[in-house]
């Protein structure tokens, strides 16, 4: 079963675009997977609530409490960043969601896929093997 690691501003793009990443998730994986966060991103959504207005709070509101209706994973993490926690956390079975730019050419430098939103509207995954 491969696991796949969302990052903090992969969840908040339920709200913030309307796409249903679940839904997403189940068309563009074909294979078992478990989706995951560290509790390091719990952590950093409920300092967006706490420091942020408007949209972002709504945004990481709405994406704590579909970790929780969604069944999402959350694996104990210290307090590292959440960037150095994925990569740190790496192997053949894991997969990550980010919106992040230096931390998708990083990832992908390391040869590990990485799901991305595409035009505001539907997820994409960039297989390893095919970014060279």
């Amino acid at each position: 079963m491969k696991k796949i690691i969302i990052d903090t501003n992969f969840l908040m793009i339920p709200y913030k675009y309307r796409v249903d990443i679940f839904s997403e998730f189940n068309r563009i994986c074909d294979f078992n997977y478990k989706l995951i966060v560290f509790e390091r991103t719990i952590h950093e959504l409920r300092r967006i609530i706490e420091k942020q207005a408007g949209r972002e709070k709504k945004a990481a509101q709405f994406a704590l409490k579909l970790i929780g209706l969604k069944g999402v994973s959350m694996l104990k993490s210290g307090n590292t960043d959440v960037d150095s926690l994925i990569l740190e956390n790496l192997n053949d079975d894991t997969i990550i969601a980010t919106q992040d730019a230096a931390l998708k050419r990083e990832l992908l430098k390391k040869g590990t896929s990485v799901i991305i939103l595409r035009q505001k509207k539907y997820l994409e995954m960039i297989e390893r093997k095919l970014y060279k």
